[in-house]
């Protein structure tokens, strides 16, 4: 899961929801269960991630939705630094695939 994150120094919430491939609600949401996803607020409020936490946010999209970690389980590995090898087979990854697609289907009809 190769993402080129732009040269910038802050991101808001829209930029990183591009980036990520995440609804910004699930990025709202992931703020309150993972303690280290923190994005500064602009003086009117805004989201603004930096780098490391627009990293972060891959890291734990990668956990959580290609080796179907928990979220505790996330937090856990995240906070032991053990990040293991995939362990989807491929008829696992198309099952996956099949399901995103479907739920995308299900947003647009």
């Amino acid at each position: 899961m190769e993402v080129s994150i732009p040269q910038k120094l802050y991101f808001k919430i829209g930029e990183v929801s591009k980036i990520t491939g995440l609804p910004s609600h699930v990025l709202r949401f992931w703020e309150t269960e993972f303690g280290r996803i923190r994005p500064k607020r602009s003086p009117s409020g805004q989201r603004l991630y930096r780098r490391q936490d627009v990293e972060l946010v891959l890291k734990i999209k990668e956990l959580l939705y290609v080796k179907k970690y928990t979220i505790r389980g996330a937090i856990k590995c995240l906070n032991s630094g053990d990040v293991p090898a995939p362990t989807l087979t491929p008829e696992d990854l198309l099952k996956d695939i099949r399901r995103e697609l479907e739920s995308i289907r299900n947003l647009v009809s």
